[in-house]
Formats: C-alpha cells, structure tokens, sequence
C-alpha cells in the first residue's frame, strides 16, 4: 500500500514508525514531516488543511490509505473530501469532529445520551458569563468552544481568575475558538485518557494513557500540551474501563449514529475517575499528543491493521494483541516553552542513539537544515520507551535523554510520578 500521514508533530511520528513496520506498507509519505519522520518516510510539503489540494496529491502519488493526525484538516471537512473522492481514509467526517471542535456540541451530546459529565453552562456574551461565575464561585473551569491547540482550558482557582479568562476569550485571545464559551463545575479526582477506535457502529478499544500537562515537577507551573505520558494508566482499571464503555463512550457513538453523523476513526475520551466512576472531561477526535507515542510504542506494526480495519468498517473482527509491558515517554521541550522560547537551535547526539522496538525519539519540532537538526517548536522531541514494568520504562526514557546534547531544551524529571 502506498500511505499518506497528515501532519508535523509527535503524533504523527510515532504513527509513521508503526506504520512502516507492518510488511502492508510498501511506501510511506508524511505531509509536510519533520526531521525525524524524514529518516523512515518522504516528507512532501502540502497545504494538508485543504481538502482539494490534499485529494489531487493523493491522486498524484497513487495513496491508497491516508490517514489523518491533527484535528484542524478534520474540522476543516478535509475527511469528507477524501472519502468523496473514494480515498481510503482514517478520521471522522467535519460533523462528527465537532466532537472536539464545539465543546457545546459535546455537551449537548452528553445530555441526549446521558453520559455523565460536568455541570454547565454556554455563553456567547461576556456579561452572561461574568454573572454566572460570580454566582458559582470558584473553582470553576472556562474553556472556549472552539479549537484552540490545546489551550483553551482554563481551570480557574479564583473567581478573579475565571473572569479574566472570559474576558481574554471574548476579547479575541483564542480567536474564533473564543466567540462562544462553555463554563463548567470543577471536577475532582485523577485525570486519565481512553482511546477508542470506531467505525460508527462498532468500537474497539485500544489502550489508555496518562499524561503530565504542568510544564514543571511536582505538576507545577502553566498547562502546556503535554510534558510526558505513560501507558497503561492504573486508574483506568478494566471495571472503569467497562463502565466508560457502557455509560458514556457507546451511548456518545449510537447518539452520533443516531443524528446521521456516524463517528469514524478514534475517539479519545479524557475523563475524570473518581470512586471508580468516570465523568467525561473532553473528547478529542484524534489521537492524543503525547498518548499517540507511548500507545504506538505498544501497538506497533499492528495499529496499521487495526487504522484499515477502521477504515474499511471492519471493525467487530478486529482484536488487539497486548503485549503485557508498559511505554513512557517524556517530552524535552524549548526552554520558555509554553511561552516564548528560541527556534532554530541545534540538537547534537541524535544520530549516534542506538534506536529499537523497545526505544524510540519521536520528533514533534524539528527541521533538517545543512545535515543539522534544528529545534523549530516549543515541544521539540518524545524520549519514548518501553520496559516489563513502568519503572524500567522510565529508567530507559530518562537513559536516552542523558544522550541527547541540547542545551535550549528542558524536561520534566517526574513523569509517571503518579502511578510509581
């Protein structure tokens, strides 16, 4: 088969490594790529959030499966076009995406379906919601409606607080993702992600992952999108797990069937556990970034098997084999990151890391420029591993990391704290 990947970022990395060990893969083309996916695939450049230009490449290079990494193309309906054109393609349609591109929309899902989630309320004036935080009170959590890379979620320890976010949202902070917003309960308990794959009728799960969002140790310092994950996640146990399934993600994906707007593709639910119960905090409708790594770091050649099966609606005959060892990987990011930061700063001692099934570095920012590899994001690399146990996966992720010469970036030295 000749494959497309859609995207520049971690995710998208860690996806093409999978993909190119399964013998289905006879030619790999990751649009427009990094420094890292450069070594195991084409990298082209494509204007991937335009779906014309993305169908007459894929017509150009004779693509027979493209599979979708970020969430903007598929908000953008560049899913639809593909399909329409009789592309092979893994990622919902425009519609079903609102799923992470409306947070109103989802919650008016959770109310039809009756999955359990946060109180609420939606706003598309400031006044409104400034009356409505004041009589809450704090905490409370403000989050845009829109698609806002990963920071448009503010959780609000002061009321003062809450009203700045609203101000800064209706003020155009967040753009077009802050015209409307939706204000939520503060929800208690430990935060963990499940993945899903659908194919509008059927589902099946594939793996559950915990990330570290806090820039520094300790989960200190601002949100960031992700500072490190390991997977499995032991909150998620298999009765949550269960319970997840039967309350929230199974009623979401028959209301979504329902509606005539059937989920195709994964389906990330971020939920909230507490007392063995799952309340949803968010779903994405991609992969997560840094999920994506450690649960391709455990999947491997078959997550192709499973993206096709997907694909091509064949999903209650697709199984997963779980291998029963754990992946962590811990993200070096550009010192400043998440606010301003250098670009165009050079990593040294890549290319003399010995790289395997059991470790990997996953570029998320990079840039190749004279045989150099140039740090071009706030986060630059996934230092991935896996081990029999989650302390032997971290030691080797923290292992690699001592080999890599990057004085601009930094890290976190605690993932995994929570479950070790």
């Amino acid at each position: 088969m000749n494959i497309l990947i859609l995207g520049s970022g971690g995710r998208e990395h860690s996806l093409a490594w999978a993909v190119k060990q399964n013998p289905k893969c006879d030619h790999l083309i990751c649009a427009p790529g990094n420094a890292g996916m450069a070594q195991i695939a084409n990298c082209m450049p494509l204007d991937i959030n335009n779906g014309r230009d993305v169908v007459a490449f894929c017509g150009e290079h004779n693509i027979d499966f493209c599979i979708i990494g970020p969430e903007a193309p598929l908000a953008a309906g560049v899913a639809d076009d593909l399909r329409a054109a009789n592309i092979l393609t893994f990622g919902p349609s425009a519609q079903a995406a609102q799923l992470e591109a409306s947070k109103a929309f989802t919650k008016e899902i959770c109310d039809a379906s009756g999955a359990p989630t946060a109180d609420y309320a939606h706003f598309k004036d400031a006044k409104a919601a400034r009356a409505y935080i004041i009589q809450q009170g704090a905490p409370i959590v403000v989050k845009a409606d829109g698609l806002a890379a990963g920071k448009g979620v503010i959780v609000a320890m002061t009321v003062q607080e809450a009203l700045a976010a609203v101000d800064d949202m209706f003020d155009g902070s967040f753009g077009e993702a802050g015209a409307e917003v939706v204000i939520e309960e503060f929800m208690t308990g430990e935060e963990a992600s499940f993945f899903v794959l659908s194919d509008g009728t059927s589902i099946l799960p594939i793996g559950t992952a915990q990330d570290h969002k806090r820039a520094y140790d300790g989960d200190e310092g601002p949100n960031t999108g992700g500072m490190g994950a390991y997977s499995p996640a032991p909150v998620l146990t298999e009765t949550v797990q269960a319970k997840a399934l039967a309350e929230i993600v199974q009623p979401t994906i028959d209301e979504m069937a329902k509606r005539g707007t059937p989920y195709e593709g994964v389906l990330y639910a971020g939920f909230m556990i507490k007392d063995g119960q799952p309340r949803l905090v968010e779903y994405n409708a991609r992969f997560g970034d840094p999920e994506c790594q450690v649960l391709m770091m455990r999947l491997g050649a078959q997550a192709l098997d499973v993206l096709i099966a997907c694909a091509e609606h064949r999903l209650a005959d697709a199984k997963i084999n779980w291998a029963d060892d754990h992946a962590l990987t811990v993200v070096l990011a550009a010192k400043g990151y998440p606010n301003a930061y250098k670009k165009n700063t050079q990593i040294n001692g890549l290319r003399a890391i010995s790289q395997n099934s059991k470790a990997q570095i996953f570029h998320a920012g990079t840039a190749l420029s004279n045989d150099k590899i140039l740090a071009t994001g706030g986060r630059v690399l996934n230092v991935t591993a896996r081990g029999e146990s989650l302390a032997a996966a971290r030691a080797a992720a923290y292992d690699l990391i001592d080999q890599i010469d990057w004085s601009e970036g930094f890290y976190r030295t605690d993932i995994g704290w929570r479950a070790l």
